[in-house]
């Protein structure tokens, strides 16, 4: 595994800039390379789009229509021997009465279930972990990483990280924009 210092900019250019700092300070081309990271949601990580297989609001959803189903076909079946009762209906009606009330339960159930149970808000949307934009990695060593950081930051590179990962053929090969970023604590800004 390799050791990588990479940063963000907000254009191409000045990222080509950045990239050009680190080559006057003794970096070779095949130690640096930028691309776009694109906004979250638009990696096309699935053929169909998205990031993610499912929503993180949306994982208790087959537990709630299970549920709803139960219910909802109990209480179908009731309606349904009601109606038998009172209107010496079919018994196919009651059967019909409970597969509605178990397919309305099922909806119910999984819609309740998407929401955050303890106050019946919606489930927090996930926190952008990585902000887009251009990202200029370098390939270093530890004696040389805090100066490539430094070089990045005072070239106007935002979100200072390290990471480690596969350097193959002059870019970072398995870059995951989903993995959690790793800040360089020496470049962090303060926030005032």
């Amino acid at each position: 595994m390799s050791l990588i210092v990479a940063a963000r900019f907000t254009t191409f250019p000045a990222a080509e800039d950045a990239a050009q700092k680190l080559f006057n300070t003794g970096y070779v081309e095949e130690d640096v390379t930028l691309f776009f990271v694109n906004p979250r949601g638009q990696y096309a990580r699935y053929p169909i789009g998205g990031d993610t297989s499912t929503d993180s609001g949306a994982k208790d959803a087959p537990k709630g229509a299970g549920i709803g189903v139960t219910l909802g076909a109990v209480a179908g079946a009731v309606v349904g021997v009601a109606i038998f009762a009172a209107f010496s209906a079919p018994v196919i009606v009651s059967l019909i009465a409970a597969g509605v009330g178990a397919y309305i339960g099922s909806l119910i159930g999984a819609m309740t279930r998407t929401r955050d149970g303890s106050s019946g808000r919606r489930a927090p949307f996930h926190e952008e972990s990585r902000d887009s934009g251009v990202l200029v990695a370098v390939h270093v060593s530890p004696d040389n990483q805090l100066d490539a950081a430094r070089v990045l930051r005072e070239a106007g590179g935002a979100s200072i990280e390290r990471a480690t990962g596969r350097w193959q053929h002059g870019r970072w090969a398995d870059f995951d924009p989903l993995k959690q970023p790793v800040p360089i604590n020496e470049y962090v800004k303060k926030k005032d």
